[in-house]
């Protein structure tokens, strides 16, 4: 099902997707790898906090490559980073800021899973190797936090999208896992390839 999704969303929202639902995205999103991850939790845990909340918008796995143009930026590319590199640290992420939509590639395991349960939110994947059409989306870059200290890839970007898509969820609140639901026919895919390869 399509779904034409405007941030920020509650969590009764999020936990009405389901594994094969496509989002289109219009709102704000924001970039976090692993050391935005961390920098993050860390400045939380200390009572510092940080300077927006992540409940109101979508996570996204990015290290974009962006240029300054005029006053601002103009993003060149947005693909999105191999999430599982988040696994160790997402599900104390997930509960600690609660966004309702993490973006990424290649899915994540089970602390993931059990998060995404706990809080209501989904993980959608996003199409590796298309960081250009992704910017086509971006109208507009909000704002950056962390640049000098982390750099551009690190950094958390904030980005005014508008129908930021196709995002298929992969990973849903209810225990849905399109990685796990696949991994059987995968595995006959490669047994079979295997068996032509011993063949000669």
């Amino acid at each position: 099902m399509r779904r034409d999704i405007t941030l920020p969303v509650t969590e009764s929202d999020a936990r009405e997707w389901r594994v094969g639902d496509i989002l289109f995205l219009t709102g704000t999103i924001f970039t976090a790898r692993d050391e935005a991850h961390l920098l993050m939790m860390e400045k939380q845990e200390s009572g510092e906090g940080i300077p927006f909340d992540p409940s109101t918008m979508a996570l996204f796995h990015c290290g974009p490559v962006v240029s300054p143009e005029g006053d601002g930026w103009k993003v060149i590319a947005a693909g999105p980073t191999t999430s599982i590199r988040m696994e160790i640290f997402e599900d104390k992420y997930l509960e600690m800021f609660r966004p309702p939509i993490i973006i990424g590639k290649g899915g994540m395991a089970d602390r993931t899973q059990a998060a995404l349960e706990s809080v209501g939110a989904v993980y959608t994947h996003y199409t590796g190797g298309a960081g250009a059409l992704a910017a086509k989306r971006i109208e507009a870059v909000e704002g950056v936090e962390w640049l000098e200290e982390l750099g551009m890839p690190e950094a958390a970007w904030f980005f005014k999208v508008a129908d930021f898509g196709p995002l298929l969820v992969t990973m849903d609140s209810a225990g849905g896992n399109l990685y796990k639901d696949l991994e059987p026919t995968i595995a006959e895919n490669v047994k079979s390839v295997l068996a032509r390869i011993d063949a000669g």
